[in-house]
């Protein structure tokens, strides 16, 4: 099996299906992953199988690594389109985010003020005040919601402390819109939430958040665990159009 363990603290830029010419930001160990999710889709492996003996870039080294970066890209004539904090896990475990997050404002707004600042995340973190509110500063806050089940959440996500649902999409609710949920769909021996079990809470779910914008997707890249299929294009078209007739624009990537 062939995972992906990202340069740290600034790699790419890769073309992303979501977002374009991005270039990733990335506040994890080079070595390893840090990550308080354990999926079993994940494209970096499981963390059992990648842990780090390096330490976490310090703040002035993610800024003055991306600096360099967009010097570079800027000579080249290649600016871009976003700016994502992702990588080997969850890169609102840093505990100097907020002040990161500042940082790349900062420097965007000099080397490419067109460019967004994205932050993908499991929503985890998003009950820290600090975090909530350099989320409220980023362009596209793009938070995890995989399902409303604890017990598909349990199994695929697999959270590696305290996760309670219901506390997650309040957190979620308190970005007054200023959200991006997006939503992995996927099928594996015992589990499938594009079936109307897990689709019907979930819309009621994001509803209530009522999010600016929602993202669904489905496996890409190969995964840890190699039972999980890809949801079909006609189940992610079908669950798209539910979305949109509820207000809300969506996005579906197969």
């Amino acid at each position: 099996m062939s995972t992906v363990i990202y340069p740290s603290p600034i790699f790419g830029p890769v073309h992303s299906r979501r977002l374009g010419l991005s270039l990733g930001i990335n506040l994890l160990p080079p070595d390893g992953k840090v990550c308080s999710f354990d999926c079993i889709y994940c494209e970096c492996g499981f963390n059992k199988d990648h842990r780090p003996q390096l330490p976490m870039p310090k703040r002035q080294e993610v800024s003055e690594a991306l600096e360099l970066t967009l010097q570079k890209m800027t000579a080249e004539g290649r600016l871009p389109d976003v700016l994502t904090f992702a990588g080997n896990g969850e890169p609102t475990c840093h505990p100097q985010f907020p002040e990161i997050v500042d940082d790349v404002i900062a420097l965007r707004n000099h080397y490419c003020p067109q460019a967004k600042v994205s932050v993908l995340s499991n929503a985890t973190m998003i009950q820290r005040q600090g975090v909530h509110d350099a989320l409220m500063r980023v362009d596209n806050n793009i938070q995890k919601l995989d399902t409303i089940s604890p017990d598909f959440i349990n199994k695929v996500d697999r959270p590696c402390g305290a996760y309670d649902v219901e506390t997650i999409i309040d957190r979620l609710k308190a970005f007054r819109g200023h959200v991006i949920i997006q939503t992995m769909f996927l099928k594996g021996p015992d589990i499938d939430n594009t079936t109307e079990a897990y689709v019907a809470p979930w819309l009621h779910a994001v509803k209530d958040i009522a999010p600016q914008q929602v993202m669904i997707y489905t496996i890409d890249r190969e995964t840890p665990d190699q039972s999980l299929r890809k949801a079909t294009h006609q189940e992610l078209d079908a669950i798209r159009d539910r979305v949109i007739a509820a207000g809300i624009p969506c996005t579906a990537s197969y």
